[in-house]
């Protein structure tokens, strides 16, 4: 990397993308792209020492973490799942009003009997008992799952990466629970899945962030505050 060039990662796809960009565009600062909405590189007229750089939005917690990029957006929620030693490396600047979602727990409707973390430990352990085997919980955020349920005495579980829709793993033999990410609910629902009373594990928005690495470095303060202004 260029030692002038401040590198910005952007979201590459989705709502987190699009409001980012509207960030960019209320400071008068115009993205634009020299091979079309499909190139992964950015430029701001005017700032020839800033590069945009798109980025899925999980790849951007790395590279802060990283130093290859100095500024980022992403999510709480990918933040909180990432090491301790890649979360050390990253200052949160600002947490935004878009992106808001929450990480839960949700369960079969079926489970009529499971209302509470306190009841999913006592099905937890009648399946280690009875059916010998470990209640399944499909995720893509393993580490703040098993975080969450060891802190309630969840304990007598297996978790089980998820590749695609979380959703579906109920239905497929997957796994008998699931811990996903959910604005409003309504996919749960769709898919015939319910939150438990107490299964709020993590509350998440979009933020802005910087590598530590970057702090000192010309030109980033500057920038920052243009970011942060509400």
């Amino acid at each position: 990397m260029t030692k002038n060039i401040i590198n910005v990662g952007l979201p590459s796809k989705g709502r987190l993308k699009h409001e980012t960009i509207n960030i960019f565009k209320k400071n008068k600062l115009n993205i634009y792209s020299e091979r079309g909405e499909r190139d992964l590189f950015g430029y701001i007229k005017k700032f020839p020492n800033i590069k945009i750089i798109y980025l899925h939005a999980r790849e951007c917690i790395e590279q802060l973490s990283l130093g290859n990029i100095d500024i980022g957006f992403s999510g709480y929620d990918l933040f909180k799942e990432s090491e301790v030693n890649i979360q050390n490396k990253i200052l949160i600047n600002k947490k935004y009003n878009f992106g808001n979602a929450n990480l839960v727990l949700a369960i079969p409707d079926l489970w009529i009997d499971v209302q509470t973390l306190l009841d999913l430990d006592e099905v937890a352990d009648e399946f280690k008992k009875n059916k010998k085997k470990l209640l399944r919980v499909a995720t893509k955020y393993p580490n703040l799952t098993r975080q969450f349920l060891y802190s309630k005495g969840v304990t007598q579980f297996q978790l089980v990466q998820s590749l695609g829709s979380t959703e579906v793993a109920p239905f497929t033999g997957t796994a008998e629970i699931i811990s996903d990410i959910t604005s409003t609910g309504a996919t749960l629902k769709a898919n015939n899945l319910r939150i438990l009373k107490d299964g709020e594990i993590l509350k998440s928005q979009a933020c802005l962030m910087i590598s530590k690495k970057s702090l000192n470095k010309k030109g980033i303060k500057g920038l920052i505050k243009i970011f942060s202004k509400k």
